[in-house]
């Protein structure tokens, strides 16, 4: 299937959309679904390496990504209108809920909200892990990185960058080796 082109306004208002209706970490599968299943704009092979080096780099890797898909879709315009429609919505509304939050907080029904969005917010982001990361979990080779970088971060908590800067190289090197 080819890719399809992005107007500057549907650009805008896809990311607006995606900024709108995610919460959380789920955001990942928002844009996937938005931009590789709905839109077809990129490939899931792109949306991968997109995924990969917006997580890669400081920032918000939700909207590093928003600058790579819309950089590619309609260069620096597109960037901008993706990051602007992303960051509207949750603008707006932590703004608006923003001052209500200090005087409700200690609202017990307000507790149980907040933590029911909670474990809502973490099922999904296992969903989408679960789909995005099936291809890296099926291969032998990508699955001992994988491994490697889960107990040098998760359980021995080394600093993300310092297992970035030393597993990629090697990770780099052992694939292209094997291909």
């Amino acid at each position: 299937m080819d890719k399809q082109p992005a107007g500057l306004f549907d650009l805008f208002l896809t990311f607006l959309t995606i900024g709108a209706i995610s919460f959380g970490g789920g955001i990942m599968g928002y844009i996937r679904e938005y931009t590789v299943r709905r839109r077809n704009w990129i490939t899931e092979e792109e949306f991968l390496v997109a995924l990969t080096l917006s997580q890669t780099v400081p920032g918000l890797f939700a909207i590093n990504l928003s600058v790579i898909i819309g950089d590619e879709k309609r260069g620096a315009i597109g960037a901008f209108l993706a990051v602007l429609g992303m960051l509207l919505p949750g603008t707006i509304l932590l703004l608006t809920l923003g001052s209500g939050y200090l005087y409700y907080s200690d609202n017990p029904q307000v507790k149980s909200f907040l933590m029911g969005v909670a474990a809502a917010a973490v099922a999904f982001i296992f969903k989408v892990m679960l789909e995005v990361g099936l291809t890296q979990f099926l291969r032998f080779r990508s699955l001992v990185f994988v491994l490697i970088t889960f107990i040098a971060v998760g359980i021995l908590h080394f600093p993300l960058i310092v297992v970035l800067l030393s597993i990629a190289p090697l990770a780099i090197w052992f694939c292209n080796q094997s291909e």
